[in-house]
């Protein structure tokens, strides 16, 4: 992304800046994205729909590599906090956490949620039903 932009990483970003040079929101994203993973090893990595602006390829891209970092992080202690509305997104979590009218409703992971047939079991039947 660096190289196409007029002055390669010396270019100022944001358009209130004389000069400035603005990005897409999925440029912006991606941009945020690059420094959270800056740090190899965080306790904590909180991600508040990461993938909103971003394309499949990336989507899956990105969630893999989510995967194989969480996976590799638990030995320490750490912990990453997903918000997402994409329900495929979340089906892998190790405990998902239902927040309803900012109460929350649900918890256990998909397995449990699917079997107490309530909101999370509801939805994820319903965004399921796009992709069949």
């Amino acid at each position: 992304m660096a190289q196409r932009l007029p002055g390669g990483t010396d270019t100022r970003l944001g358009a209130t800046w004389d000069e400035g040079t603005d990005l897409s929101t999925g440029q912006w994203q991606k941009l945020a994205l690059a420094r959270a993973f800056m740090r190899t090893k965080p306790l904590l990595l909180f991600l508040d729909e990461p993938t909103a602006s971003l394309d499949a390829q990336t989507e899956h891209d990105l969630f893999a590599h989510y995967t194989a970092a969480g996976q590799a992080s638990t030995a320490c202690g750490a912990v990453t906090i997903l918000v997402s509305h994409r329900f495929s997104t979340v089906r892998t979590a190790d405990l998902i956490a239902v927040v309803d009218r900012g109460r929350l409703t649900e918890l256990g992971d998909h397995q449990q949620l699917m079997a107490q047939g309530g909101v999370y079991a509801e939805l994820y039947t319903l965004q399921a039903r796009s992709y069949a």
